[in-house]
């Protein structure tokens, strides 16, 4: 009896291996302020990326891509939650006031600051959660800027582990504007313990890779997910003396020669190299096949490209939500294939949770969409409807080739399938879907009033700093 238990024991656990082999790897790489021509694979001339490249030409390139908000903490939230930031509560309206003790009154701003009593509330289901749900481990390395209070950390939203930075790497002393914000130093976090105080801006781009190939190596025997957040091309750009090197070497060789050795596409090639480390150590660990990699932007330029689309950081036009997209998964995903059906960052939890085995919570709207289909099949996007937002104001939608944006009481109507760079307004001519998209958008607002979720928040929040 014994030896038939420890047999049918035995055979279980060869089973539940074979399936935990069955279910991919997952690994988002998000950077910081990259426009959407910003890769040389999507166009950009000014730039070498040739680590992404190849991560197109062996996966897909996605040029429909959207997130949900031109700014970064709204933009992150999406991505954590697949809920437009409105639904989160993470879309603050430019009415709302920053009340923080080392801020001048009367501030208003976007995004989470330090010693912010906001955050991303930790009764929201993130992917990280849905990753654990179904047995993966979870990593984060890199820029968080969902809250920097301890309720709000990524260790409190699925992430086991957590290296790195509670916001952007601007947000210190030397701000320019700090006679107003009078920001405290930047701390860097290992879990929820602050090791670190203003560290060296050009070496964060390599710590957070060296700590990403660690985390792969240390569980290649185990089912995980992997989000790294790049602080970079977010201003101020800065470049590891190393990459500059290498970069300035590759300037020499004959066919870059028009290149210019400026430090934000070299911030760009430290990024590209760091995917490259990625790429590289998945193949080392031999699991590199059945391993999901997503590149993306958390929105368009503020210093960089987002050609041929108009508009940059913190604009609704295309460039300041339609972002560079690559995904490679060899198992899963045909080579070489571009896609330019709309998707969007909210789509990454439903999909990936879907193919990670993990079930949605049932008491909640979740507005992503699973993208496989699209992946695979070529099907048509499920979004009837996609909306544009910043600063609480919805001011445009998508509705098939058609994009309202209304700004300043300005309407204007584009086929993004004919006119990508938001150049011809058609709104004379089309009236009726001029109306039909307004009404949209009023049905979209009064939905998301109703359906609202609070955000989290620290009454009497603290700035994060070493312990004494």
């Amino acid at each position: 009896m014994i030896k038939i238990l420890g047999k049918s024991l035995l055979s279980v656990i060869v089973a539940s291996n074979l399936f935990a082999t069955e279910k991919p790897n997952v690994v988002i790489i998000f950077t910081d302020d990259q426009g959407y021509g910003d890769l040389a694979c999507f166009g950009g001339k000014h730039l070498l990326t040739p680590n992404i490249d190849q991560m197109a030409k062996e996966g897909a390139r996605l040029t429909s891509f959207y997130v949900a908000a031109p700014v970064c903490t709204p933009s992150r939230a999406a991505l954590m939650t697949g809920c437009y930031p409105q639904r989160v509560d993470m879309a603050p309206a430019s009415s709302r006031e920053v009340k923080l003790p080392h801020i001048s009154s009367g501030t208003r701003f976007p995004v989470c600051l330090a010693g912010d009593g906001r955050g991303l509330n930790p009764d929201e289901f993130t992917i990280a959660e849905a990753a654990q749900s179904a047995g993966y481990k979870t990593g984060m390395f890199g820029k968080w800027h969902l809250g920097d209070q301890p309720e709000f950390l990524p260790t409190r939203q699925g992430f086991e582990e957590f290296f790195g930075i509670p916001y952007s790497h601007d947000i210190t002393p030397k701000h320019k504007n700090n006679k107003v914000f009078k920001f405290p130093p930047l701390p860097v976090l290992e879990g929820e313990e602050v090791i670190e105080m203003s560290p060296d801006p050009r070496y964060l781009t390599r710590r957070i890779t060296e700590r990403a190939v660690a985390f792969i190596k240390e569980h290649k025997d185990e089912n995980f997910f992997m989000y790294v957040a790049h602080p970079l091309p977010h201003g101020p750009v800065v470049a590891s003396p190393e990459i500059k090197r290498q970069y300035a070497e590759e300037l020499k060789k004959p066919e870059n020669k028009k290149k210019s050795p400026k430090v934000y596409p070299a911030a760009i090639y430290e990024i590209d190299w760091s995917v490259g480390e990625i790429l590289n150590s998945l193949k080392e660990q031999g699991i590199d096949e059945n391993t999901i990699v997503l590149f993306t932007s958390d929105n368009g330029p503020a210093a960089g490209s987002a050609k041929p689309l108009s508009g940059k950081k913190t604009k609704t036009l295309e460039g300041g939500m339609r972002v560079p997209a690559v995904i490679r998964w060899p198992k899963g995903i045909q080579a070489g294939r571009d896609n330019d059906t709309l998707m969007t960052a909210m789509d990454v939890l439903p999909t990936f949770a879907k193919l990670m085995g993990a079930d949605l919570p049932d008491d909640r709207v979740i507005d992503g969409k699973d993208m496989m289909p699209v992946l695979e099949d070529g099907a048509e996007s499920q979004y009837e409807y996609f909306f544009y937002n910043y600063w609480g104001t919805t001011e445009a939608v998508r509705w098939k080739s058609w994009k309202l944006r209304k700004v300043d009481g300005k309407v204007t109507l584009y086929n993004l399938d004919k006119d990508i760079s938001e150049k011809k307004n058609l709104a004379a001519q089309h009236p009726e879907i001029v109306q039909q998209l307004q009404e949209a958008i009023q049905k979209f607002d009064a939905k998301m009033a109703k359906e609202v979720r609070p955000a989290g928040k620290v009454e009497n929040p603290k700035v994060l700093t070493l312990k004494k």
